[in-house]
């Protein structure tokens, strides 16, 4: 990137930046789910509860919570995969934040299937029981 007559490099504005964020997410989406196990199962579920949603959702607000617990779900294992990564990174040696911080991470995820369950209980509840 070009610097500035400040010196510090220029950064990307407008349209090219969206441009660039969109590269480095689809980026980094790929890599996940080349790499991660937990991510891949995640997106094959969202895969068969999305067109599934369709189905069972009787209004608009119905469709938009089931879909979007499927994509939080992905949202916070990508986070989660994140964390992992800055922490292997940083060493490989047994420390206990780091830990926490995995554990923590692992925490999050567990917390949106849970909501994603309890929702998904919810409009099916509603809807046929």
């Amino acid at each position: 990137m070009p610097e500035t007559e400040s010196g510090f490099t220029a950064k990307n504005t407008g349209l090219k930046r969206f441009y660039y964020a969109s590269l480095y997410s689809w980026k980094g989406l790929k890599a996940a789910y080349a790499q991660e196990p937990a991510f891949r199962y995640e997106v094959w579920g969202s895969a068969v509860l999305i067109p599934v949603a369709f189905v069972v959702a009787q209004t608009p607000m119905q469709l938009a919570a089931l879909i979007c617990t499927c994509l939080l779900v992905i949202a916070f294992e990508l986070v989660n995969s994140a964390i992992e990564a800055v922490v292997d990174r940083a060493g490989t040696e047994f420390h206990e934040l780091a830990g926490l911080a995995k554990d923590l991470g692992s925490a999050v995820v567990m917390v949106s299937l849970v909501i994603g369950a309890l929702i998904w209980g919810a409009v099916l509840w509603e809807n046929f029981l």
